[in-house]
C-alpha cells in the first residue's frame, strides 16, 4: 500500500525528470570540452548529492547543473547561494576522503541548461570556477 503522496514505482516528478534531461545535456556537453566524466547523480550520505563529479587534467570539478525552462527563471549564480555552497563543499569533502589519490586543484563548476525536454537543443552556459569551496571545508582539506 502507498500513501496518496508517494509515486508510483518508476514515476518521477516532472522537476526530477527535467533536472535529469539538464545533466544529461550538461554531462554531453563537458565530455566534447575534453572532461572526463567520473560520476552523476553522485549521492553522498543520505543527504548530499554531487551532480556531475569530472576530471579536467589534473583537477577535479565538481558541477552543480541548473535547469530552467526559460531565461525568466533566474541565473545559475543566483541558484547557488550560500546554503548551497555549504552542502557541495561537504558532499566534495565526502567524496574527497573516499577516493584514494587526492588531486593537486579541485574546482567548482555551475552549469545552465535553458530549455525544456522535446524542445530541440537547449542553451548552455558554462561557468567555470563558479565558486570556491566553504571556508568550513577548505581547512579540513
Amino acid at each position: 500500500m502507498r500513501w496518496p503522496w508517494q509515486k508510483a514505482k518508476g514515476e518521477e516528478p516532472a522537476h526530477l525528470r527535467a533536472g535529469c534531461w539538464g545533466e544529461e545535456w550538461a554531462a554531453r556537453v563537458l565530455k566534447e570540452k575534453g572532461y572526463k566524466i567520473l560520476g552523476q547523480r553522485v549521492r553522498m550520505g543520505r543527504r548530499d548529492e554531487l551532480d556531475i563529479v569530472a576530471r579536467q587534467k589534473d583537477t577535479l570539478v565538481f558541477v552543480e547543473v541548473k535547469t530552467r525552462k526559460s531565461e525568466d527563471f533566474g541565473s545559475p549564480a543566483s541558484a547557488v547561494n550560500r546554503a548551497k555552497r555549504h552542502t557541495l563543499s561537504r558532499a566534495a569533502i565526502r567524496y574527497l576522503g573516499k577516493i584514494r589519490k587526492k588531486p593537486d586543484y579541485v574546482r567548482f563548476d555551475v552549469v545552465e541548461v535553458v530549455g525544456e525536454e522535446g524542445e530541440g537543443i537547449p542553451v548552455i552556459r558554462h561557468i567555470e570556477n563558479a565558486f570556491t569551496m566553504d571556508s568550513i571545508y577548505r581547512i579540513r582539506w
